[in-house]
């Protein structure tokens, strides 16, 4: 089953989840800071279109509270938002990759485990095309 589309406060609330396993409303809400923390009823709403998405599902009730797990997990989610970020850019990762090394948000360690990853890939490519 392929991730919803989740705004930000559904991967807030998915973040939280994930993070911390099953969860009342309560303590979603809790999870964030207390200078922006959401109004209960905005969470409890959230969770409710969460769950007709199908991205959590209530597992058990405790007295007067539903507990909710994750039924989508957070490597579904960022693939279908790296998928939508990519979509914007025709599907080239060049202009994403450049924007993340000029504006400093690429760490000379993340380019190193990129190059890792790039040179498992072709490893993984060429053993393919040598079994042809």
């Amino acid at each position: 089953m392929a991730a919803p589309k989740l705004t930000r406060l559904e991967l807030q609330i998915m973040e939280t989840l994930w993070a911390q396993g099953d969860c009342s409303i309560r303590e979603i809400q809790e999870g964030f800071p207390e200078k922006r923390r959401p109004a209960y009823t905005t969470v409890q709403t959230t969770v409710y279109r969460l769950e007709a998405k199908k991205a959590v599902e209530r597992v058990k009730r405790i007295g007067n509270s539903d507990i909710f797990a994750a039924t989508v997990s957070r490597s579904a989610a960022q693939r279908r938002l790296v998928g939508e970020l990519l979509a914007l850019f025709g599907g080239r990762i060049q202009p994403v990759v450049a924007h993340l090394v000029h504006s400093a948000k690429c760490t000379p360690e993340d380019l190193r485990e990129a190059q890792h990853l790039l040179a498992r890939h072709a490893a993984k490519e060429q053993a393919g095309k040598e079994r042809s």
